[in-house]
């Protein structure tokens, strides 16, 4: 028996319907995670902190009816107006992928407050921020899927970024601590990891290593892909295709996990 229309379209689009949500959407891993998402058939709303780079990939997704929400993530009050706004414009948010990030490095003895508390705020106090805003609306719906952008970092330590791997080893204990509590409200919450990702935010590691060693930043770029056994940069669609995955139909038993995507850098067990 042929599959109806309706049953091909599923299969081609199995998120069609679902409105996601990607923060720090206007390059890098959350631009590719709204591409690959939008491919899927998910609404997108883009969320960052400046309008132009947001309109930059929504230019470039599949579909119709993306939206843009220029946002802080650390301001509380005002992401949760935000999402509350795009929840009103283009449906229930059934789809979070809490990206947005920065990394700063330095000697832990040279590491200020000031910069202690922006990697905390950015990196794991966002994502609390906003998983906050739409977890009712999940929890109602009795179907979400949440997938923390993380790190190798937050799996294992790397000299002089203490700030940076305590945020984000904070963002899989927030996983895992959050999987526990909707387990069984029809909700799956994940942390992908990538390794060294070839985005602008590498720039800071390779613009270290040219100060410090006088490399080029090619040279730089190689050092850095060493550390994977592939001996490659990740690109952001190997991250991007599996956060895909986490958020497909048929993903649910998938749930708590902290995903290394790193060419086999690190081994999670």
């Amino acid at each position: 028996m042929n599959a109806s229309p309706e049953s091909n379209s599923e299969m081609a689009l199995p998120l069609a319907g679902r409105h996601a949500v990607v923060t720090g959407a206007g390059s890098g891993i959350g631009e590719a995670i709204a591409v690959e998402l939008a491919s899927l058939g998910a609404k997108l709303t883009l969320v960052g902190r400046r309008a132009e780079p947001l309109e930059g990939t929504r230019a470039k997704l599949a579909g119709q009816g993306h939206g843009v929400a220029v946002a802080d993530i650390t301001d509380h009050a005002g992401i949760a107006a935000a999402l509350t706004g795009a929840a009103t414009e283009r449906g229930p948010i059934a789809i979070l992928i809490n990206n947005a990030g920065a990394a700063k490095s330095a000697p832990a003895g040279k590491t200020t407050p000031e910069l202690w508390n922006e990697m905390l705020t950015v990196n794991l106090t966002g994502t609390f921020n906003c998983t906050h805003a739409v977890l009712p609306g999940m929890q109602s719906a009795r179907w979400g899927r949440i997938v923390n952008i993380a790190s190798t970092a937050g799996l294992v330590g790397y000299a002089y970024v203490s700030a940076y791997c305590a945020a984000k080893h904070g963002v899989i204990g927030f996983t895992r601590a959050l999987a526990l509590e909707v387990a069984k409200q029809g909700i799956t919450v994940n942390a992908v990891c990538p390794g060294y990702t070839d985005t602008p935010l590498l720039g800071g590691a390779v613009d270290n290593i040219v100060s410090k060693t006088g490399r080029s930043s090619d040279e730089a770029k190689t050092t850095l892909a060493a550390s994977n056994p592939q001996g490659r940069l990740v690109q952001p669609e190997d991250v991007a295709r599996t956060v895909g995955w986490l958020c497909l139909p048929g993903s649910e038993a998938i749930h708590g996990q902290s995903i290394p995507v790193a060419g086999g850098e690190v081994m999670a067990g």
